[in-house]
């Protein structure tokens, strides 16, 4: 069964609320993101030592976004958010970027918002309302156990979170980790998941044995990318934005998955691959985004 961009209907993501424009996984940034018409918040997951999920990027504390309770920058990377409480983590600010870094550079257009702290999924899903999605993602790394909790207890508290906020229709759970989707299917099979991939040495191709990154899953002979992401149980597949081509949108489509290609920041690229008839695109700046679906007539769903 194919799946296309119907009805004028797009996903626009938010990547993290929007780091292009607010403080990133901040409820300032998410409430940012709606008031912009976005209707799918994508957000990555921690664990706190109190099995506590919240939202970060990073599963440590990064010293490119995070200032201590005497409102200095972190002078080097913190200790895991898995070693901390709710409590302990709270007393952080995530309100701006530091303008001493490299990645702080990166987004000069960034509207700062002290005060921000770690929110957590359920602040997140009471904060946003009755109509908006969620794109969640669990942040996990295979080849690096120790950093956060294992892939079938984050997978549990994700599913159990999303049940408890009634969110099971409006919420998709992503990785690049595929341990938690392919166990996400199995105890929580009314939740759709997405397959994040990006196509490099270490992660989504095929080598001499499978990438642990694809839960023990390859490539069969003569066999696709697309297909393996079929195979995993997941309805959409989130390739990184530059791995998109003409031929793999249709072949996706052609195994009845959505396309959804993270992060696309350049306005000129986000028309490329909408005219590739991708269904959606994740992305930094939903400003641009929203105005680039504005000149090609389509509309946020």
């Amino acid at each position: 069964m194919a799946v296309s961009t119907s009805a004028g209907a797009f996903d626009l993501q938010a990547h993290r609320g929007g780091r292009g424009l607010t403080p990133e996984s901040t409820i300032a940034g998410f409430k940012n993101a709606i008031s912009l018409g976005v209707t799918t918040l994508e957000t990555d997951l921690a664990v706190t030592k109190d099995d506590v999920l919240v939202l970060s990027h990073e599963p440590r504390l990064n010293p490119d976004l995070t200032r201590g309770p005497d409102g200095k920058w972190l002078e080097g990377i913190g200790p895991t958010i898995r070693s901390l409480t709710l409590a302990e983590l709270k007393i952080y600010d995530i309100g701006r970027l530091n303008p001493a870094t490299r990645y702080g550079q990166q987004f000069p257009t960034q509207k700062p918002a002290d005060g921000e702290r770690f929110p957590t999924l359920a602040e997140l899903y009471a904060m946003a309302g009755p109509g908006v999605r969620f794109n969640i993602e669990t942040k996990i790394d295979p080849t690096k156990p120790d950093e956060t909790v294992d892939a079938a207890h984050f997978t549990r508290l994700v599913v159990e979170a999303v049940r408890t906020a009634r969110k099971e229709k409006r919420t998709t759970i992503q990785s690049f980790d595929w341990r938690t989707l392919i166990e996400a299917k199995k105890i929580a099979p009314e939740i759709e998941t997405v397959c994040l991939t990006i196509e490099s040495r270490d992660m989504n191709t095929t080598g001499p044995k499978p990438s642990p990154w694809m839960a023990g899953l390859d490539v069969n002979p003569g066999g696709s990318l697309q297909q393996l992401v079929k195979r995993a149980g997941c309805s959409a597949w989130s390739p990184f934005w530059r791995n998109v081509t003409a031929g793999n949108v249709i072949e996706a489509h052609a195994l009845g998955l959505k396309v959804i290609p993270w992060t696309v920041n350049d306005p000129a690229e986000m028309k490329r691959l909408i005219d590739l008839k991708v269904d959606g695109l994740i992305t930094d700046y939903p400003d641009r985004g929203m105005a680039v679906l504005d000149e090609k007539g389509l509309k946020p769903r």
